[in-house]
């Protein structure tokens, strides 16, 4: 049976709808995507938020995985809805249920605060993403086979990006794709911030598929450079957020300390859901039993560590203590961040643990990634231009690395004055540490304080 065939098979009596704030009505009109919703492991994305440490930041970022997969399926549907309508010859019938499938599930194996743990346990979301689809016996696999016994490979290599049909990749994973549509609205909605909005309406509007891929009628051209710069501005201003990263770092250290203490035998109390982590055995099984929930169990319970390094990072990251930090350039200013966390591990810290790091970059757009398609930009002919060629704000951003470079420290370094008493009694060094800062930055006390 074809896909298109199991689809108009599929058809809900009554469609069910799901009541959103960025999108207000989410519809649902097939009973196997109904049924994936219900499945345990997208169910599991409630337990997942999605900006992570950001909620630290922007208090009213309590959204999910769940309601941002949601908001991915409901853009890809509008969009696939309107490419039936209006572009029959140049979109294939048959691509719409593997489309809105791979759309709902494309971020089904994140993690707790995804990208840290990832760092911290050499994960991968994406690889778990289709496990997940793949592996017999998950309840996602066993809903999509209804459809072909190849199906759950279809929807796979669309996350991939193998699947044959590049209209489909694009869709789901490019510079402007339905995900990207999504969270940068919906993270705008919840943070508060204005940055993130831009017309999606419009762009909708405008969108259109054509043999190699996906593009925007020349005429939709402002909605999609608006699109860009609501990218940029959401990158500097609310995901590379010096706080949100202070939180992430303090997890970051936090996690690397638990693992330290369990590979020595330390680790009390322990934690036996972290246990495959630390011991690089773990199974899909286990990884569906995390959320951040269980994370959070985890770090609650390591508040009363009898490792005095645990027990403070542990309390806090709940109590919203982050790490510090001041800006410095990298490669430049190496030396003085070395010198930087001599000083901290001079008093009563471990350097390795109480000092890291922190670089966040990110390319707003870029016509030159091989691994990227351009966005491309159709004229009345039929004939292509890409986005920058078209945009000067749009090429004023392209291909240029936008970000900064932070060492992250305890708060006490950073503040006007001592205020913890064990640190108190390291005055010269806490003086000599003061040396090395200018408004937020690092820099060469035996320079000019000017910049020189």
């Amino acid at each position: 049976m074809s896909a298109d065939k199991f689809e108009r098979m599929d058809r809900l009596p009554f469609e069910k709808v799901f009541k959103d704030p960025v999108h207000d009505y989410i519809h649902v009109r097939h009973r196997i995507l109904l049924d994936l919703i219900d499945t345990k492991e997208f169910q599991r994305l409630r337990r997942i938020k999605q900006l992570g440490t950001a909620q630290f930041t922007f208090h009213g970022a309590e959204h999910s995985r769940f309601s941002h997969s949601l908001g991915v399926y409901e853009i890809t549907r509008k969009i696939v809805d309107m490419f039936e309508r209006n572009y029959p010859q140049e979109w294939d019938l048959d691509m719409r249920l593997v489309t809105l499938c791979a759309a709902l599930l494309h971020d089904l194996g994140h993690g707790p605060f995804s990208h840290t743990f990832e760092k911290i346990f050499d994960t991968d979301h994406e690889e778990f993403t289709t496990d997940i689809i793949l592996s017999e016996g998950t309840e996602i696999h066993d809903v999509l086979r209804r459809v072909s016994p190849d199906f759950p490979n279809q929807v796979a290599s669309v996350i991939t990006k193998e699947h044959k049909n590049p209209q489909v990749v694009q869709l789901i994973s490019s510079q402007i794709d339905a995900d990207r549509m999504d969270y940068l609205q919906r993270d705008a909605f919840f943070t508060g911030a204005t940055y993130g909005a831009f017309d999606l309406s419009r762009i909708l509007r405008v969108i259109r598929p054509y043999k190699d891929g996906i593009a925007f009628q020349y005429q939709g051209m402002h909605a999609v450079e608006d699109y860009v710069v609501s990218r940029f501005q959401m990158y500097m201003q609310v995901y590379f957020h010096p706080a949100s990263r202070g939180m992430e770092v303090t997890l970051d250290r936090l996690l690397y300390r638990a693992k330290q203490l369990y590979e020595e035998g330390a680790l009390y109390p322990q934690f036996p859901l972290l246990d495959p982590f630390f011991k690089d055995t773990y199974s899909l099984d286990d990884y569906l039993k995390l959320d951040d929930g269980v994370l959070q169990t985890a770090i609650n319970l390591w508040t009363n560590s009898e490792d005095a390094y645990l027990s403070a990072l542990s309390k806090m990251f709940l109590n919203r203590q982050p790490f510090k930090s001041l800006s410095y350039q990298k490669g430049k200013d190496d030396y003085l961040v070395e010198a930087l966390r001599d000083i901290v591990g001079n008093l009563k810290y471990d350097k390795d643990i109480f000092t890291r790091t922190n670089s966040s970059s990110d390319l707003p757009y870029d016509y030159k990634l091989k691994s990227k398609t351009p966005i491309h930009l159709m004229q009345a002919d039929g004939t292509l231009v890409e986005l920058s060629e078209a945009s000067p704000i749009v090429r004023s951003l392209s291909g240029n690395l936008h970000g900064d470079h932070r060492l992250f420290v305890p708060k006490e370094f950073l503040e006007n004055h001592l205020t913890n008493k064990a640190v108190s009694m390291f005055q010269e060094d806490y003086d000599e540490f003061q040396k090395y800062i200018l408004n937020d930055r690092i820099i060469d006390p035996n320079k000019n304080r000017s910049g020189e």
